[in-house]
């Protein structure tokens, strides 16, 4: 690459919205995003710890979800209100590796309480004598574990591929934190090994989540739709009807995001479409779970009826 400066990079400067005047409105409308986000997830935790007739598997699965939609965000949007705020932020290489490898993380593990749920849905639909048996605490903590351990796995390895690159000249990142497609744009040298090596371990996480959401809905609707009964099958599947939204609209967002025409589009629009899609799907997941699930409607009024009874908040 002749040319081109080769000072090796050491830090990096974040620049999405630097040159835009009003940066204000934009700062208060993600930063109340954020706050919004943090409040529902965490009190969707908070309600399934202190209601025991949420103690069960999917909703022990639901406060993992929710405890990746506080950390998800958390990773990404502290750090574009200060790029906001300042102008642009210097960050360096060791940090930038620490905030990839953390949003790397979360982003996996999102998937995976997804998939976990729907396998739960389908012992519930399709083998509701067995269910005790087979979905036990053990068992479910079992399946959270490997969810973490998968999730760290791939983080490592795409972080320690992509920080194992070679960045020089320039070092600024057009884009609001440390992001996988800015990153390579500052690379020199080889690098197709490396990303061949973060593609292969980005895209086995999606396809094997979404595999496992098909197959446990296909055998749950040929299940249902063996039951004669129109009211016995809204019934059974009442209980998949929440996680199902939730689904459609995580892996539709996804699909949106990756599979839309990007022809005309500034990469303003693109930076505000990104940080919507970590704030938006995750601060929507409590109110699917809390308007479509009666468990939920009802521990939240005995929750306030508590609350308003002793005479202190919740």
């Amino acid at each position: 690459m002749a040319g081109r400066n080769h000072t090796v990079v050491t830090k990096f400067v974040l620049i999405a919205f630097t040159e835009r005047l009003e940066w204000l409105p934009l700062f208060l409308v993600f930063l109340s995003f954020y706050l919004v986000t943090l409040l529902r997830n965490a009190g969707m935790i908070i309600l399934i710890c202190k209601d025991r007739w949420l103690h069960t598997p999917m909703y022990f699965f639901l406060s993992h979800l929710s405890f990746m939609g506080i950390c998800y965000p958390s990773v990404t949007i502290p750090q574009m209100l200060a790029v906001l705020l300042e102008h642009g932020a210097v960050i360096s290489q060791a940090r930038c590796a620490a905030q990839f490898f953390l949003f790397t993380f979360f982003a996996s593990i999102e998937c995976y309480p997804l998939a976990i749920m729907a396998y739960d849905c389908y012992v519930a639909v399709c083998q509701p004598l067995l269910y005790v048996t087979v979905m036990t605490e053990k068992d479910c903590l079992g399946l959270v574990t490997g969810a973490y351990v998968a999730g760290f796995s791939s983080a490592f390895v795409r972080t320690v591929t992509a920080f194992t690159l070679s960045f020089c000249g320039n070092n600024e990142i057009n884009f609001i934190f440390c992001d996988l497609p800015p990153l390579l744009k500052l690379t020199c040298g080889e690098s197709y090994t490396q990303e061949v090596v973060i593609i292969v371990f980005a895209i086995f996480v999606m396809p094997a989540c979404i595999l496992v959401i098909l197959v446990s809905y296909l055998f749950i609707i040929m299940a249902i739709m063996q039951i004669s009964s129109a009211g016995v099958q809204a019934k059974n599947f009442s209980p998949c009807a929440s996680h199902l939204t939730a689904v459609a609209l995580f892996f539709g967002t996804l699909i949106f995001m990756y599979l839309r025409d990007n022809t005309g589009q500034s990469s303003e629009e693109e930076w505000v479409v990104s940080v919507l899609y970590t704030v938006v799907t995750l601060k929507l997941n409590p109110l699917i779970y809390r308007l479509r699930n009666k468990e939920v409607k009802e521990a939240v009024m005995k929750a306030l009826s508590r609350s308003k009874s002793s005479g202190r908040p919740l």
